[in-house]
């Protein structure tokens, strides 16, 4: 069934790890678009900041101190919206906890704390969300990655727990299509974002951690969820980047192994030693109320991609999908000709080797 979605500034909106990052600019954005805000998270002074942000600037919003990886957390963020508002219309989670390093150097217990609230709180939310919404209609958006379509190396836990984010979205959407719901379901899965993600992350490399290119602006991240909580999409890759480095991974996904292996580990890492007695978010609340990260380098303020994608206009769609299949097909030509001229080498060696030239 098709799903009506309200107009932004007649919804209420509620938004997971509002105090950091992809939350919190999401948070401005919507309330800047007329949305009443609740806005969770679990530093208490941020939260507190932005909600007094929001009404001086005239906006409406609320806040709910709330850990997601405890679900009678997630429950009390859903009773201060009925409370404070009567529902919600659309809810995101956001919140995210962040590791680095080696899967064989990083210990199993912060696994499992990065899968409670990346997995888990992620799902508490979902399900609560889904439970409101039958009845009066609105959407649900979840964050993956582009690791929610490919592994990076060095991220394996945070990839995992992606991979288990994009499962259970496309499992919770397919169900509440089946019954009727007036539910919209989406996966917004950006690229490389200029967050305070490297900064907040547990680091287990010998090196300070950096974001691998291209990277977005968090508001590229922020404009497709609202375009979403407005107008139903199945998914949304945010940035050309992401969307291209999925379309490699299927149709040449050894080739991006090799690219992954060679590039995106040095890519990584920064010159200097990680600052090991930094705060992390898989031990302790780490937002401020920083929407960017550290990084020195290019960063794009939109993108050409999602932008056209999500105008639904077929003739950019299917430039944009050709433009990321020719890609792909691209790299795989190329390593397929590398394949046959390394066959060659050896073929040419080994005659060489079993025909040695003849000497005087």
């Amino acid at each position: 069934m098709s799903v009506d979605l309200k107009p932004l500034e007649e919804q209420v909106v509620v938004v997971t790890g509002a105090s950091s990052g992809i939350g919190l600019t999401t948070a401005r954005m919507a309330a800047e678009r007329g949305a009443r805000v609740v806005a969770a998270a679990r530093s208490e002074d941020a939260l507190r900041e932005l909600t007094d942000e929001i009404r001086q600037s005239g906006g409406e919003a609320t806040y709910v101190v709330a850990d997601v990886s405890d679900r009678d957390d997630v429950r009390k963020i859903a009773a201060t919206a009925r409370d404070a508002y009567g529902g919600f219309d659309t809810w995101v989670n956001v919140a995210g906890a962040f590791l680095y390093g080696k899967l064989e150097d990083t210990p199993v217990e912060d696994m499992r704390e990065q899968f409670d609230t990346n997995v888990w709180g992620l799902l508490y939310g979902s399900l609560e969300a889904a439970n409101l919404l039958k009845e009066r209609g609105g959407a649900i958006i979840n964050i993956g990655s582009v690791a929610s379509d490919r592994a990076i190396p060095l991220q394996g836990s945070y990839s995992a727990s992606k991979h288990a984010v994009k499962g259970f979205t496309d499992a919770l959407r397919m169900e509440l299509e089946q019954e009727g719901a007036p539910v919209s379901v989406t996966l917004v899965k950006p690229a490389s974002i200029d967050t305070p993600y490297p900064e907040h992350a547990k680091n287990y490399m010998d090196e300070e951690a950096t974001l691998p290119p291209p990277v977005y602006t968090p508001e590229t991240v922020a404009r497709a969820i609202l375009d979403a909580a407005e107008n139903p999409q199945r998914d949304v890759f945010v940035g050309g980047g992401a969307k291209g480095m999925a379309a490699l991974g299927h149709y040449a996904a050894g080739v991006l192994d090799t690219v992954m292996e060679k590039l995106f580990v040095p890519m990584q890492k920064e010159s200097e030693s990680p600052r090991r007695d930094a705060p992390n978010n898989i031990e302790e609340p780490t937002g401020e109320l920083e929407e960017r990260g550290d990084i020195d380098r290019h960063v794009s303020k939109e993108s050409a991609y999602t932008r056209t994608t999500q105008r639904r206009s077929l003739t950019g769609l299917a430039l944009a999908g050709l433009g990321a299949v020719g890609l792909a097909l691209f790299a795989r030509s190329r390593s397929k000709r590398r394949s046959e001229e390394s066959r060659e080498r050896e073929t040419e060696t080994r005659r060489s080797v079993e025909s040695p030239p003849r000497t005087r």
